[in-house]
């Protein structure tokens, strides 16, 4: 009986944890680590209006902000810690400006890492998740990694993590050469073929994939856009992706 119970507490749980209507309040199972940018002390707090993306937490949305949990609950008359529902607007009180908080995990799984662009003006990753989910992705968003341009509520060069990357699932973005099993997507919002990466997303991109490369000890040989995989026939992330100044930046991080 103690047995039969073991296992349907456990099956309650996946379940719960599988729902985009909820949300644990604890880092994702299986991280070794967070990587999370220095608080810029120099710029001002604020209460701002989060828009919640696919796989955040509450507790990550706190780190993300440096507020506490509580104060976040009680701003938006919540529930339960554990009740937020992706695409909800909440308000964080006293916000410091927003850092990405990234979960490191103990793999070797990742082998590459693969560049991409959205070629749409505009998104998130709550957009995207919805346009993979409409074009029959498996699990939505296909990426691990989206960096914003500023649209939709999300501010320009903001690194947004997908549920794929805190289940350490494959990814649903580059079927050539098997790189959805072993490399990570980042995906940047915009249509590089005809607009320019902006200043901040090429920081945010350059420091991801810095901090990535390092961890999962992946050479710069195997960094790549996705129209340089082998067999990948697409011009993303774009003709006017600006290769030599990515080079020349990711290189001065030696």
């Amino acid at each position: 009986m103690k047995l039969l119970f073991k296992y349907s507490f456990i099956f309650v749980c996946v379940l719960f944890l599988s729902s985009c209507a909820s949300a644990p309040l604890k880092p994702p199972l299986g991280a070794i680590g967070q990587a999370i940018p220095p608080l810029d002390m120099s710029m001002p707090r604020q209460d701002v209006i989060h828009i919640v993306g696919p796989g955040e937490t509450l507790w990550r949305i706190s780190k993300m902000y440096d507020v506490n949990i509580d104060e976040v609950i009680k701003a938006n008359r919540l529930e339960s810690a554990t009740k937020i529902t992706m695409g909800q607007e909440l308000l964080i009180p006293n916000a410091a400006p927003i850092r990405p908080v990234i979960p490191l995990y103990e793999t070797d799984k990742w082998k590459y890492i693969i560049i991409h662009h959205s070629a749409t003006d505009q998104g998130n990753a709550f957009s995207l998740y919805q346009l993979h989910l409409r074009r029959g992705f498996w699990n939505g968003l296909g990426y691990q990694f989206i960096i914003d341009n500023g649209t939709f509520g999300k501010g320009d060069g903001q690194i947004e993590i997908s549920p794929r990357w805190i289940k350490q699932q494959d990814g649903a973005h580059c079927r050539a050469a098997g790189m959805n099993e072993q490399g990570i997507g980042i995906c940047l919002v915009g249509n590089f073929s005809k607009e320019q990466v902006s200043e901040k997303q090429m920081e945010s991109l350059v420091y991801l994939v810095d901090m990535l490369r390092k961890h999962y000890n992946i050479p710069k040989d195997r960094i790549m856009g996705h129209g340089q995989v082998p067999g990948a026939a697409t011009e993303c992330p774009g003709l006017r992706f600006p290769w030599e100044e990515f080079w020349s930046r990711l290189n001065s991080k030696e």
